[in-house]
C-alpha cells in the first residue's frame, strides 16, 4: 500500500484511484469523530461524507507543512459537526441508547456481574459526556476516541494549544463533579 503523502500527490495530479484509497484510508475513522460528536448514526454518516468530500474535492488547499492531513480532515469533520448541530440541534443521544444499536466499546467477556456494573458506569460516562458544553466535548472525544494530540486537538478546533489542554483539563473536572463516585479514567479506558 503506498503512504499517505503519495496518495495525496497522486490524488492531485488527477488519479481517481489515489482519491478513492483516501477516502477508504479515512472513513472508519471520520466517522467514529462525527458519531461521537453527533450521536446519531446517520447525522454522523452525513457529516463525514461532507468532510470526507470537501477534503477531496479542495485537495488543493491541503497544506503538509502546516498540519498532518488526518488533523486537516479532522478539522473539516468538526466544522461539518457543529453545523449540524445548529442547523439540526440535535438531540443528545445516550449511552444506553448507543448500546442498543449494536455497538459495544469493548467486550472481553466478564461475568454477568461485572457487565452489569461496567455498563452502568459506561451510561453514566456517556450521559456526563452530553451534559458538557459542545467545546468541552469536543476536546474530550477527539483526545479519548480519536487520540489526537493537545497540539491537533488545538488546530482541529481552531483554538491555542494552552486552550485545547485547558479544555481537556476542565472536562476532566466537571466530569469528575458529575460522576462523583465513577472511576472515570478507568471507564474511558476500558470504552476507548
Amino acid at each position: 500500500m503506498m503512504n499517505l503523502e503519495a496518495l495525496i500527490e497522486r490524488w492531485r495530479d488527477g488519479d481517481q484511484r489515489a482519491a478513492e484509497s483516501i477516502y477508504n484510508l479515512h472513513r472508519e475513522k471520520t466517522f467514529r469523530l462525527a458519531y461521537g460528536l453527533l450521536g446519531n448514526r446517520e447525522d454522523a454518516e452525513e457529516a463525514a461524507q461532507d468532510a470526507l468530500a470537501y477534503a477531496l474535492l479542495h485537495i488543493h488547499q491541503f497544506d503538509d507543512r502546516k498540519s498532518q492531513y488526518t488533523t486537516w480532515l479532522y478539522r473539516i469533520t468538526v466544522s461539518r459537526s457543529r453545523d449540524m448541530l445548529r442547523k439540526r440541534r440535535v438531540p443528545t443521544y445516550s449511552l444506553s441508547s448507543w448500546l442498543r444499536d449494536g455497538h459495544n466499546p469493548t467486550d472481553f467477556r466478564p461475568g454477568p456481574e461485572q457487565r452489569a456494573e461496567k455498563k452502568e458506569n459506561q451510561n453514566s460516562v456517556w450521559d456526563a459526556l452530553q451534559i458538557l458544553s459542545p467545546d468541552l466535548r469536543e476536546a474530550i472525544i477527539l483526545r479519548h476516541w480519536s487520540g489526537c494530540t493537545y497540539q491537533e486537538i488545538a488546530e482541529i478546533t481552531n483554538c491555542p494549544m494552552k486552550t485545547a489542554q485547558s479544555r481537556i483539563r476542565l472536562a476532566y473536572q466537571k466530569l469528575a463533579h458529575i460522576l462523583e463516585t465513577v472511576d472515570f479514567q478507568q471507564t474511558a479506558e476500558e470504552t476507548r
